[in-house]
């Protein structure tokens, strides 16, 4: 006759130190800056949702037309055409044709990037 064996007891582990809580990352809507910019300038929040939303559609017609568009202090958006290209599926690792399109680039303005 074997003898069941002794089930141990788990060892109490030293509490190990938690990790930094990481930081939640809080997206601000069109509309919140609206808001923000309402109260700054003592104007209605709908004309500064009208304001934002007219910079918005302007900024897109300028971007259509292949223009360069620079806010001053935050950065420069811009059209770049991206290649046709050979990749892979990564399921089947069959080769397949990538066709050309178009992206709209950000880069940052040096201000900005001090700053943050």
């Amino acid at each position: 006759m074997a003898k069941a064996p002794v089930a141990k007891k788990a060892a109490a582990k030293p509490a190990a130190k938690a990790a930094p809580a990481a930081k939640k990352v809080v997206t601000v809507t069109l509309r919140q800056m609206a808001a923000e910019l309402a109260d700054a300038h003592g104007m209605t929040k709908k004309q500064a949702e009208a304001v934002l939303n007219d910079l918005v559609e302007r900024t897109t017609k300028r971007l259509k037309k292949g223009e360069k568009v620079r806010f001053t202090g935050l950065g420069t958006m811009e059209v770049r055409k991206r290649p046709a290209r050979m990749g892979r599926n990564p399921a089947t690792g069959e080769a397949i044709k990538i066709k050309a399109s178009k992206k709209v680039a950000f880069r940052v303005a040096k201000e900005l990037k001090e700053s943050v």
